[in-house]
């Protein structure tokens, strides 16, 4: 008997899955597969962070389907050369997927459906990662869109209200179960155990999205535009990693907070998610490239290179920004607000390309998404779309005093300055020489003095962007 190929991907998950539900559908047995092919021209590999994550999901979705009846098959090489012998060693007529977007996938998987199908092999994907495709949404001139709110008002009338697939039952495999590598085998997981914090913070897979989904909507969505600024409280939904992963799927999120309080400003920011892949899909250089040509010829910091260690270390001596690159290190992820601040100190202050801190956050990130990686970075450095003007430069002392103002984030992620009145709390080297002793920290002993002048460096940054904007 014939069988149908699920190809595996960003998509690890049994509900709400598109491909998988399509292959079931037509009676065949399933045969699940991943192939592992980071080494694939113009594919941006995963960083370790998200290796890590990678392969606890992996597992999880492998322990499910065994479950399910039909065990997870894992392959390492090339993805095309891969699936051809998946067909011959199965028999299969038929190739499912769910589509991802970056650049480079685009351009294999068209590659692919048109090579399986001249050796008489059917193919279909599917769209299992976004509420809208990223070219279903136009301007009325048909351009796409590079500022968010016109394209959130297009696709928030477009959202319906279809009830997202549901698991399937008992999958049939096939008689003979195809050659597996050992998901060990992968190298996804690091040779020196680093991920400690990672484990403690994180439940990979679709039992665990589910249950972060639950815990949100049940707990937190009531105040979510009250608090989620606040990076001290769990006030946010935390379903980047699992959304990024595929063990949960935009339209579960949605259909699980619509009609509840909260869930206007929440879907606003799953609105910002289909916008990053908006931009990414329209406009593929934005990894590397500003948006913004101008700004290729910006006047970056020659001598930025210590300073961006200081940066990635959590010792810039700001405490703010200090305790948001310790969180990311600890637990692989950062809270929005955060994220912002230590992006704009970075690009502004300490005037290095925002590629830099794009590529640290690729790393480390759990949630590590090309699309919202490269709009976020690119909206702190003020060359995307809908970027923050570059002349808007936020002060950490500021921004800490308004959004973390009990202290207790800073307390927690840089627990060195635990005793410092709050007062001085975001700028302890103001402390005087008697409250220094009385709390035991002394600023250049015991926490780092500013690693640079906000005041001059805000001015040398905008005399920066005066001289970009008079070429």
């Amino acid at each position: 008997m014939s069988c149908v190929i699920w190809w595996v991907r960003r998509d690890l998950r049994l509900h709400d899955n598109p491909a998988l539900h399509a292959a079931v559908q037509t009676g065949a047995p399933v045969v699940p597969v991943y192939i592992h092919a980071p080494a694939e021209e113009g594919v941006w590999a995963p960083g370790g962070a998200a290796r890590w994550w990678q392969y606890h999901s992996l597992d999880a979705l492998a322990c499910g389907l065994v479950e399910a009846g039909s065990p997870l098959v894992i392959r390492a090489g090339e993805s095309l050369a891969e699936l051809r012998k998946l067909v011959a060693e199965t028999g299969a007529t038929a190739v499912y997927w769910n589509r991802l977007y970056e650049p480079a996938r685009v351009a294999h998987d068209r590659e692919i459906k048109q090579k399986l199908r001249e050796q008489g092999v059917a193919t279909a994907s599917f769209n299992g990662a976004l509420l809208c495709e990223p070219w279903a949404v136009r301007t009325s001139q048909g351009n796409p869109y590079r500022v968010f709110t016109p394209f959130w008002r297009q696709l928030a009338a477009r959202l319906d209200e279809q009830a997202p697939l549901p698991a399937p039952g008992r999958l049939s495999g096939p008689a003979r179960a195809p050659r597996s590598t050992p998901l060990t085998g992968l190298g996804l997981l690091p040779a020196v155990n680093w991920a400690g914090g990672l484990a403690a913070s994180w439940s990979p897979g679709e039992a665990g999205a589910l249950a972060r989904l639950e815990q949100f909507r049940d707990s937190a969505l009531t105040g979510y535009e009250s608090h989620r600024d606040d990076p001290a409280r769990d006030g946010v939904s935390g379903l980047s990693p699992w959304l990024h992963h595929g063990e949960i799927s935009p339209r579960q999120v949605l259909a699980a907070v619509r009609e509840r309080p909260g869930a206007q400003a929440f879907t606003r920011q799953l609105g910002w998610r289909e916008f990053a892949h908006h931009v990414l899909f329209n406009f593929p250089d934005c990894p590397e490239k500003p948006l913004n040509p101008d700004f290729e010829h910006f006047p970056w910091r020659r001598d930025y290179q210590e300073l961006l260690a200081c940066w990635q270390q959590g010792r810039t001596g700001f405490p703010i920004v200090d305790a948001g690159m310790r969180q990311l290190w600890h637990t692989g992820w950062m809270h929005n607000r955060v994220r912002m601040i230590v992006a704009s100190l970075l690009v502004k202050n300490i005037r290095a390309p925002w590629q830099d801190g794009a590529s640290w956050f690729w790393d480390t990130l759990v949630d590590a998404d090309l699309a919202n990686n490269s709009l976020g970075w690119q909206w702190a450095g003020g060359c995307g779309a809908d970027a923050a003007p570059y002349f808007r430069i936020f002060n950490p002392v500021r921004q800490g005093e308004r959004f973390d103002p009990d202290g207790d984030y800073v307390r927690h992620w840089v627990p060195e300055l635990e005793a410092v009145p709050q007062r001085y709390l975001h700028q302890p080297w103001r402390m005087p020489d008697v409250m220094q002793a009385d709390c035991g920290v002394r600023p250049g002993r015991d926490y780092p003095f500013p690693v640079i002048d906000l005041a001059r460096s805000r001015e040398e940054a905008l005399e920066a962007f005066r001289k970009l904007r008079g070429r």
